[in-house]
């Protein structure tokens, strides 16, 4: 045994604990940033567990720091859960690693932490970009005084009894009144016909009056929602209906401050510092363009500066720490539109797309065409786009891949870039795909692949050992189309073969969990569907939007409903009100199961198929859109397609990551 290895021998359980968690936390920022530590004495340090996004803020950690000598620099990125920081001389930076390192803290919440130091070459790290408020976005600080600020929160009536129209009941984590109209937040907006009784509370009518007369407003609302926040507590990423509401939307924070989270359809996040006794406008492209909303945590990143205030929260990671959340009273205020909207936003508004967006398909005939216009030729435009966010295999199909028997035949049925043909080199494997483009890529890379309708694959029957299809038929746009394909999925496979089918779900907030989707945060434009694996339909491509990662394990599949049930009734919402496709706003929970969701485009779309601009004069690098059709499956409809399908077992069927997923074997 060499000394090394007797060295090792000799550690005790804790230190050979200790070095475990060393040797995660080094693997850990070399697998997120890139950065790999070293073993060498530098000046500076990377402190895992000593983080932001560790709920440690500035304060807590730099005195602990400081014990061991000056430290010239501690950056804290936002929610990542380590820090760096640098001395003025590698003798205090080593003096911290022998010290501070499986040194105990406690973060703000009261839990113990324990510190894992490393060192690194240096200490730096890359801002954000957009530093500006989104356009026609306004706060205005100290608004009202703190005497009206009383005043104000004590003049809602929280004991009310339930049966006063005014009081929501359905909302289970904040108290919610309304006046004027209710909000119904599952279509964010307002059942004109049905006003409440008593209008807008007295005491707002004075301060309105000197808003209007101030110019902070145009429009002198007859809408008010009352919420209060405890901390913790937050509101999904939204944009209240174009049609429901005029341009100005006013919100009045009272009690506390709060960050809140606005996001560019391109991908582009701006954190807006709400001071206390604030009011934010939001009009024009902020308004109709951006979604805000508030993310649930008890803690926000701010800066660390008292000089900073209101804004956006700049991203400067040598003065960051975390503020702990208040209870936060806010009146938001609405003009209700009587009319059709007319913004300059199309494409998202919902006034608009009822005469843009194709209708519902009634026929074969009707989904053949949609599928043409909306799948095949978006996919074939984008191609290229597409291919770069397609890297990363997802863990559960990996697994399903290395667990086939050596010398099985594969076929990935809408194989996209041909990200899983290369999976298991032990399997014969081959993709096919609809997109010309996307097959192209495929053979740049060594693959085999073809081009194909996942309708009729030219393979024999019989003759697979193993399919999967991957985000690839909630594509097609009627229940017969989707069973089809389905059926040829089956058709391919021997006796004894096995199947892996993903599709989108309408439940994207699944066992209290929400999936990456929902919760994704994309600071590069363009990459707000970088979420789900590769696939196409019909052989076209699949884009990003609920994804495929490490969701919840397999369980065996629930007694299901028929098919004809989910035709019948759907989930929820099967489809709009009217005969048009509703857009879907990226990032969102779905309110219909057949929508058109889009693809903000980079780079130089064809000539044959024009993209249609997304934004007006001060979007950010406005970017061409292409919308896609989509089928959400709502739980249990996978499953009951399945179970109608002959000769098949399910083995498997599972919620992963915003998919439901099945196993089939067929008998």
């Amino acid at each position: 045994m060499d000394s090394k290895n007797q060295s090792k021998s000799k550690l005790n359980k804790t230190e050979k604990k200790f070095l475990r968690k060393q040797t995660k936390a080094r693997h850990t920022l070399l697998r997120h940033e890139g950065i790999d530590t070293v073993s060498h004495a530098t000046q500076c340090l990377v402190v895992a567990n000593g983080g932001l996004g560790n709920g440690v803020s500035r304060s807590q950690v730099l005195p602990v720091l400081e014990q061991c000598g000056l430290v010239d620099a501690l950056l804290m990125p936002p929610n990542k859960p380590y820090s760096f920081v640098r001395y003025k001389t590698t003798e205090e930076s080593k003096k911290a690693y022998h010290t501070l390192n499986g040194k105990e803290i406690v973060d703000d919440l009261g839990q113990k932490i324990i510190l894992y130091l490393n060192f690194v070459e240096k200490v730096q790290w890359k801002e954000m970009g957009l530093q500006v408020l989104p356009p026609g976005l306004m706060v205005v600080e100290d608004i009202i005084s703190s005497e009206d600020e009383k005043m104000f929160l004590e003049s809602i009536n929280w004991t009310e009894s339930t049966d006063n129209q005014n009081v929501q009941k359905s909302l289970r984590h904040r108290r919610v009144k309304h006046f004027g109209y209710e909000f119904h937040y599952e279509t964010n907006s307002v059942d004109k016909s049905k006003p409440l009784p008593g209008g807008l509370p007295e005491i707002c009518n004075g301060i309105l009056e000197k808003w209007l007369k101030e110019g902070y407003i145009k429009h002198k609302p007859d809408q008010l929602t009352i919420n209060q926040y405890e901390p913790g507590h937050g509101i999904p990423a939204h944009i209240d209906t174009h049609s429901a509401f005029e341009d100005e939307i006013i919100s009045l924070s009272l009690g506390a401050e709060i960050v809140m989270d606005f996001k560019h359809p391109d991908g582009v996040t701006v954190p807006v510092m709400l001071p206390r006794r604030s009011l934010l406008v939001m009009t024009g492209e902020s308004r109709y363009l951006w979604t805000h909303g508030i993310t649930p945590r008890k803690f926000d990143t701010v800066p660390a500066s008292e000089s900073h205030k209101s804004g956006v929260i700049v991203s400067d990671v040598g003065d960051l720490t975390l503020n702990k959340r208040g209870a936060r009273t806010s009146f938001t205020f609405r003009k209700v539109r009587q009319a059709s909207c007319h913004c300059s936003y199309p494409l998202v508004c919902d006034s608009q797309t009822k005469e843009i967006a194709p209708s519902f398909p009634e026929s074969d005939k009707d989904a053949s065409q949609l599928e043409q216009e909306y799948v095949h030729q978006v996919y074939e435009e984008i191609a290229r786009h597409f291919s770069s966010t397609r890297h990363t295999p997802w863990p559960n199909i990996v697994a399903f891949l290395k667990a086939l028997p050596s010398g099985s035949v594969v076929v990935d049925i809408g194989c996209g870039n041909g990200k899983y043909l290369g999976i298991n080199n032990e399997v014969h494997m081959i993709g096919c795909d609809r997109s010309q483009n996307l097959v192209d890529i495929c053979r740049e890379r060594q693959f085999q692949a073809f081009v194909c309708d996942a309708l009729a694959v030219p393979i024999r029957s019989g003759s697979c050992d193993a399919c999967i299809s991957i985000a690839v038929i909630h594509h097609f746009a009627t229940a017969e189309r989707r069973m089809a394909a389905l059926q040829e999925l089956v058709r391919l496979l021997r006796p004894g073969g096995k199947a892996l089918v993903y599709v989108w779900a309408m439940e994207q907030e699944y066992n209290k969990q929400k999936s990456k989707y929902l919760k994704g945060t994309r600071n590069n434009r363009g990459k707000e569907e970088e979420i789900s694996s590769d696939a196409s339909v019909h052989g076209l491509p699949v884009e990003q939007g609920p994804g495929v990662g490490n969701g919840d394990s397999a369980c065996p599949a629930p007694s299901a409903p028929s098919v004809s049930d989910f035709q019948e009734r759907g989930c929820n919402s099967r489809k709009a009100t009217n005969s048009k496709l509703p857009i879907h706003t990226n990032r969102t929970s779905f309110h219909s199961q057949d929508l058109l969701v889009p693809w903000h485009f980079k780079g130089s779309p064809s000539k044959n198929k024009p993209a249609e601009p997304l934004g007006t004069v001060g979007s950010p690098d406005p970017s061409p859109v292409f919308h896609r059709y989509y089928h959400v499956f709502c739980q249990g409809e996978l499953e009951a397609a399945c179970q109608t399908l002959s000769n098949v077992s399910i083995l498997q069927s599972y919620h992963d990551q915003g998919n439901w997923c099945v196993v089939l074997q067929k008998l």
